[in-house]
């Protein structure tokens, strides 16, 4: 029997507690676990990402098998999931820990990203520019516990979080109901 070889994806998309149900979801995902990435501080609490002062973005990581789920199916769910166009945050959460970004682990996923963020600005939905940046994988911390699997601990409030700050809406005008 052969050891299954799985990757890690890394993508910022605003509030990350709204980024893990719908990967979660799919065949193939081990593994996803809300964080921090991209900052110059060892450890963040969620205090100090959301004081502004770390560097870090709110952000998934995603342990995957490429042969069931491959990298650019995660790059088109990704997509889905966010305002490409918003450079000062997502939705209601606003700030550089709230911006988007793909974090890519290996060339072929930073040329993959490349690729789909080019097909996104020629056939996707929008008419601003895709700000979304690509940036080389860093030091991921994993947020506290009670951020963990929030969409499951906490269902009602997740659903009332994702219709309030308006990303239930936008997925739905860009992507069709989900």
């Amino acid at each position: 029997m052969t050891e299954k070889l799985f990757e890690k994806a890394t993508f910022a998309g605003g509030c990350f507690w709204c980024m893990v149900k719908p990967f979660d979801e799919q065949p193939g995902i081990k593994e996803v676990i809300s964080g921090y990435t991209g900052g110059d501080v060892k450890n963040p609490t969620y205090q100090q990402v959301c004081s502004e002062t770390t560097g870090h973005y709110e952000a998934v990581q995603i342990t995957f098998d490429p042969e069931v789920f491959p990298y650019e199916k995660l790059l088109e769910l990704y997509w889905q999931q966010i305002d490409p166009t918003d450079a000062g945050g997502q939705f209601y959460d606003r700030g550089q820990s709230y911006q988007t970004a793909i974090f890519y682990h290996n060339e072929k996923q930073k040329q993959s990203a490349v690729e789909s963020k080019q097909k996104l600005e020629e056939t996707g939905p929008f008419t601003k520019p895709i700000v979304t940046r690509i940036l080389p994988a860093s030091d991921f911390y994993p947020a506290e516990d009670y951020h963990q699997h929030y969409y499951k601990k906490n269902p009602d409030r997740y659903i009332s979080y994702q219709t309030g700050s308006g990303r239930k809406a936008f997925i739905n005008k860009h992507w069709g109901e989900r």
